[in-house]
């Protein structure tokens, strides 16, 4: 096996002391100190395996209510917006983040919804933020489609994905980030950005197994914590990101796409799993992504919602639970 290395932007800022960076094994990034490759073997037997609730997700035809939000992009007002899956739009003091946008379906990847704007509705973006790099979070067509209507877009994400953006487009600013890192916004930023960890893998050929790396965002404003959980099985990285930060204000975190367990749960939280993550992050208000959009696994479509709410409902989430309509305008700064 190849020798053991690390790996982080030295010209970023490290805020957790000591931390080496990265670690990688030959080219390909470890999910923290172990390096973790899904198989075809499992992928295989997944295929082979009857699904006990077969009958069931073919009756259950929910997909998430959708409003229009195309006005949201020529707007100034600070406001938080679901796209679909893992796609949000936040404005904060009035510079506007896309998170993870995918606008357009693909071979396996169709949407089940409609959008609630146009991919030509998607300007004025100051920065895009990709957690990491499989094509459910990531999509060419989108990326080239931003690109050219937003001039002045720059692109934060993690170590790796530059070589992969730069293939399709040369002159797209990107700015790659380890984990623990803080991205360098400038001095006039209204707020710090910093790329944190996240349980998961990455794979978008059959040759670039874990060659770019997986994360999480927190974004840091003079009063609030907000945090986008990108895609995590659960994990100790949320204790460790409570300790750095203390109690976060509001989370953005997956809750789909969690069956078959042997297949999904070290990629993918369930929304038992999620719920515990908002408590350990000692959250005020959480805002469940990455469900509805597209057929990614074998629980039925209304699954991750329904359970979620019953786990607040029971008085089992410590914060506040959101669950948007995609398009829906949330006024996050006057969540207390």
């Amino acid at each position: 096996m190849p020798a053991a290395h690390y790996r982080r932007n030295d010209a970023l800022r490290t805020i957790r002391p000591g931390y080496p960076g990265n670690k990688l094994i030959g080219a390909e990034f470890c999910n923290g100190e172990t390096l973790y490759e899904p198989s075809f073997g499992t992928v295989l037997r997944w295929q082979l395996t009857a699904n006990p609730q077969k009958a069931e997700k073919k009756r259950d035809t929910w997909t998430p209510a959708v409003v229009p939000c195309a006005e949201a992009f020529f707007s100034t007002q600070d406001m938080l917006v679901w796209l679909g899956h893992a796609g949000f739009l936040l404005r904060v003091q009035g510079v506007s983040l896309v998170f993870d946008p995918v606008l357009f379906s693909s071979l396996g990847l169709r949407h089940r919804h409609p959008l609630p704007c146009r991919p030509q509705d998607v300007r004025n973006v100051d920065y895009l933020l990709l957690s990491h790099a499989h094509r459910d979070h990531l999509d060419e067509r989108t990326i080239r489609t931003l690109a050219a209507q937003n001039p002045r877009l720059q692109v934060l994400g993690p170590l790796g994905v530059g070589g992969l953006l730069h293939g399709w487009l040369p002159q797209l600013p990107v700015q790659e980030a380890g984990w623990w890192q803080q991205f360098d916004l400038g001095p006039a930023a209204p707020f710090e950005l910093y790329y944190l960890p996240a349980s998961h893998w990455s794979r978008r050929g059959l040759f670039d197994l874990n060659e770019i790396l997986w994360g999480s965002f927190l974004i840091k404003t003079a009063d609030r914590l907000i945090y986008f959980g990108g895609d995590s099985s659960y994990g100790d990285h949320f204790e460790q990101i409570e300790q750095a930060f203390g109690p976060l204000d509001i989370v953005l975190l997956p809750i789909g796409a969690y069956k078959p367990p042997f297949m999904m749960h070290q990629s993918h939280m369930n929304p038992h799993e999620a719920a515990k993550a908002a408590n350990v992050l000692r959250a005020g208000h959480l805002v469940p992504m990455h469900y509805g959009t597209f057929d990614l696994s074998d629980e039925p479509a209304s699954e991750p919602l329904r359970l979620l709410t019953e786990v607040a409902a029971g008085g089992l989430l410590r914060g506040e639970l959101h669950a948007p309509a995609v398009g829906e305008v949330l006024d996050w700064t006057q969540w207390m």
